[in-house]
């Protein structure tokens, strides 16, 4: 079912960009990351309203385990009450990354094959093009070649995971709340190692295409976060650029007032 709902349709869009796209597989790969970039925006823009919206509760969440703390069932009770009356989804966070794994081995799978490395690979292709669409098979085999890279095997010299290292880690960034506590803090720092370090081992040992898709997108989210900027805006950063601005403010002295009046 994985095969028919999802690695087929991008397979067969792969195949069709790559016809209208002057034969050029690069640009079917980027153009498919792009598609489904788009695609994931509107939920991604939602996930970061939730994220604000829960730091905006934290204040009041802090009070609850306060107040709850000797009783965990009540403390649940709360907690599920206060996220329902503002409107948040506590697992909406998880659902981004629920979605976007399945298209990521979904991408990677289809490149896999459409390139086919090995005649075995080659002569099973067929079986995935949509035999309604004309012409898709006559396109076999693909040209994997761009620059230095085969597409359908790793970059020898490693030059494609160090860019995907480099923007996973810079974007990372940029999505990261300020930490409220000095565990949240530690956790922060640690998903802003680990998550582009585990980008950068899947773009060194699978195809490059799939390293293509982690490196465009990780752009495109930079380009995203840069044009939606108020839907990333924290509470906490809101909060601070708030209290920034209270200190500006000169304060009048009660005697020039006082004068001012007179």
């Amino acid at each position: 079912m994985f095969n028919t709902i999802l690695i087929q349709p991008v397979i067969n869009l792969l195949l069709l960009l790559y016809k209208f796209l002057g034969h050029q597989t690069i640009v079917a790969v980027a153009m498919v990351t792009l598609l489904l970039r788009l695609a994931l925006t509107p939920l991604q823009l939602r996930q970061q309203q939730g994220a604000r919206r829960q730091q905006e509760l934290k204040p009041k969440m802090d009070e609850i385990q306060k107040k709850y703390k000797d009783d965990k069932e009540k403390l649940a009770q709360e907690q599920m009450k206060l996220y329902r009356e503002a409107g948040i989804n506590p697992l909406g966070g998880c659902l981004t990354l629920v979605i976007q794994l399945p298209l990521m081995i979904g991408l990677y799978q289809a490149i896999i094959r459409v390139l086919a490395a090995t005649p075995l690979q080659l002569l099973a292709l067929p079986s995935d093009i949509y035999r309604w669409i004309p012409g898709l098979s006559t396109l076999l085999p693909l040209q994997s070649q761009f620059l230095w890279l085969d597409l359908a095997l790793p970059d020898p010299f490693y030059i494609l995971p160090v860019l995907v290292v480099v923007t996973s880690w810079y974007y990372q960034k940029l999505l990261t709340p300020p930490a409220a506590d000095p565990q949240a803090e530690s956790m922060n720092r640690q998903m802003m190692i680990m998550m582009p370090l585990m980008t950068g081992f899947f773009s060194a040992t699978y195809a490059s295409g799939l390293a293509i898709y982690f490196l465009i997108s990780n752009l495109v989210g930079v380009l995203q976060y840069f044009l939606f900027r108020r839907h990333y805006a924290t509470a906490a950063s809101t909060n601070n650029k708030a209290g920034d601005q209270k200190e500006k403010t000169p304060q009048r002295s009660p005697k020039r007032a006082t004068a001012s009046k007179g």
